[in-house]
């Protein structure tokens, strides 16, 4: 791959600029764990917060879906 992108996403609770932060945190650690791993490359880092849920429910199983990372891979 040429380029990794790592999105960070997060449930719908807490102020719109928490859950940016938050999301970005989460892609951070990602990027962080790759790079532990030894994977080498353009590894990137967005946040969506809350923006992109996969689940819309006010339940735990559906915030806990919502609290995510997820990978673009450009090849």
């Amino acid at each position: 791959a040429r380029r990794v992108q790592v999105d960070g996403h997060c449930d719908d609770r807490g102020t719109t600029a928490y859950n940016l932060a938050l999301g970005k945190r989460r892609a951070e650690a990602v990027k962080k764990y790759l790079s532990d791993l030894g994977v080498a490359g353009a590894v990137e880092t967005n946040t969506y917060g809350e923006e992109q849920p996969l689940c819309g429910e006010a339940t735990e199983a559906c915030w806990s879906r919502n609290r995510r990372a997820e990978f673009k891979i450009e090849r």
